[in-house]
């Protein structure tokens, strides 16, 4: 099932719904009428942290009479998609975690994930921009499966990974790579604003399974920079929550973006870097599309923001 955050015309306001052929079931509408049990509410990442997480809406969502599901469907033309998760308590990025990239870096295959972290100031939506920070001009692109946790997870076996997992998404781990390589870590170089464009929708694991064997793809103004497939990563998604939740726990809503395959554009000769009126594709099987423009940070708002 496909879950995403989204708002209507006209209206400021943020619903969950599903994504269907013809359009998208409004839950959060249905739950006003009193028509879906328990109310969703309004967000996605609420909805993922209460009682039962995504499993428990998604069996309420399949036991809906199809007057109710007529009743509470919208146009897609009449939305407007939004980054299903903004405010996770972490964001867990994973580095050289394909084969063809660690060889583009000319680095040996980790033995174990490379992690780094990020925050949620990173978090853009579907079709929102990529900004150009005023203190790079290295923005480089990085296309990814990501993994949303739905339970709270320590110690988990990578065999019952799934069972913690909400959903799976796509990011683009957008990154700075003059500060990356200039900084002895890669907070500023990860991190800085709309930095991490996620979406557009939330797929469960019922359809998806464990992430495995999924084809994915990068455009950059319709050209393709990145090509590949999940089963080429070096440690795949339930791999990667095993791992991570041997440390520290997981909680309903965090991120792990799973890697980045070759192609990106450091590693291009001559390279390639984002730049102002670019625009951005990720296509995932199975997920969709994320799209996002590039605009760069201008010294007003620059200037204001210091001020």
């Amino acid at each position: 099932m496909k879950f995403i955050s989204f708002s209507r015309s006209g209206d400021a306001g943020t619903r969950i719904g599903v994504e269907m052929a013809d359009g998208v079931l409004d839950l959060t509408a249905a739950g006003g009428k009193g028509q879906i049990h328990p109310p969703p509410g309004s967000r996605l990442e609420d909805a993922i942290r209460s009682p039962g997480g995504l499993r428990a809406l998604r069996a309420s969502v399949l036991g809906l009479a199809s007057d109710v599901i007529e009743d509470n469907s919208v146009a897609a033309g009449a939305i407007r998609y939004l980054a299903p998760v903004t405010r996770p308590e972490k964001i867990i990025g994973t580095g050289l975690n394909y084969h063809d990239h660690a060889e583009e870096f000319g680095m040996d295959e980790p033995d174990e994930p490379i992690l780094f972290a990020m925050w949620a100031n990173t978090i853009t939506g579907p079709g929102d921009p990529i900004v150009i920070p005023s203190i790079s001009d290295r923005i480089d692109y990085e296309a990814e499966l990501a993994v949303v946790i739905g339970r709270k997870a320590r110690h988990v076996p990578a065999g019952r990974a799934e069972d913690f997992i909400a959903g799976y998404t796509i990011v683009n781990d957008v990154t700075a790579r003059d500060l990356q390589m200039k900084d002895s870590q890669w907070v500023r170089g990860k991190s800085f604003d709309a930095a991490l464009p996620i979406g557009p929708v939330l797929v469960t694991p019922d359809a998806l399974g464990d992430g495995d064997g999924l084809d994915i793809r990068l455009r950059i103004n319709g050209t393709t920079l990145q090509t590949s497939n999940t089963r080429h990563m070096i440690f795949k998604a339930p791999e990667l929550v095993a791992f991570v939740s041997e440390g520290l726990t997981l909680e309903p809503g965090d991120i792990i973006a799973t890697g980045t395959p070759g192609g990106v554009g450091f590693k291009r000769r001559p390279p390639v870097f984002l730049k102002p009126g670019d625009t951005v594709e990720i296509e995932l099987e199975g997920i969709g599309t994320l799209r996002n423009p590039v605009t760069a940070e201008s010294d007003t708002a620059a200037t204001a923001r210091g001020s």
